[in-house]
């Protein structure tokens, strides 16, 4: 069978043997540190290229998103394994997932926009079924396009803006967004218990 004629279900979008790989890793990953109760449900958009800026990656040195994601669950990595911080963020109620559960690749990004409309149904299926967090909030710009979407797809939780927008972890000004999550995350357990 000729491989191009292939796509992954996790992206939608063409895939080597390689990409199937890499993709079947990190559900390994990060199914070993879902929480069984979900507080906070972190919805990307496309797993990041690089297995250092995946939060589940079990080798730490974690950069890009997955620092700024264990600094929204208040996550300290000084002196600590890699295991112990993703078993706190794990304790924390956090849970990342992404639309596209791969990273896209340089050769299909101007079809990224595609990809997320074609998967996002499934995700939403998955969220509801499946995850049932008490509260989602987007961390992707390019999730904003579709937050009426997210809104009436009749969710089993709270989703959770940053002034009507995603968090955008993925842009320039990341770390004041990922504040403004913590803030928000803290913020609605607050609400939650109170």
């Amino acid at each position: 069978m000729n491989t191009a004629e292939l796509r992954c279900d996790g992206c939608g979008q063409l895939a080597s043997p390689e990409h199937i790989a890499r993709r079947l890793q990190r559900l390994e990953w990060s199914t070993r540190f879902r929480p069984v109760h979900i507080g906070t449900l972190l919805l990307g958009a496309a797993a990041p290229q690089n297995d250092s800026e995946f939060i589940y990656s079990p080798a730490g040195g974690w950069t890009g998103e997955g620092r700024l994601l264990l600094g929204v669950a208040g996550v300290t990595l000084e002196g600590k394994p890699a295991e112990a911080a993703l078993a706190e963020f794990q304790r924390g109620g956090f849970f990342l997932t992404h639309v596209l559960e791969c990273p896209v690749e340089d050769s299909q990004r101007a079809a990224t926009a595609e990809f997320l409309r074609e998967r996002l149904p499934a995700a939403l299926t998955r969220i509801r079924r499946s995850l049932k967090p008490k509260k989602l909030a987007p961390i992707a710009r390019s999730l904003k396009p579709f937050l009426p979407t997210l809104a009436s797809a009749e969710l089993p939780c709270a989703i959770v803006l940053d002034r009507e927008n995603p968090f955008a972890l993925d842009a320039d000004l990341a770390p004041e967004a990922a504040e403004r999550l913590r803030n928000a995350v803290a913020m609605q357990s607050v609400h939650a218990s109170g």
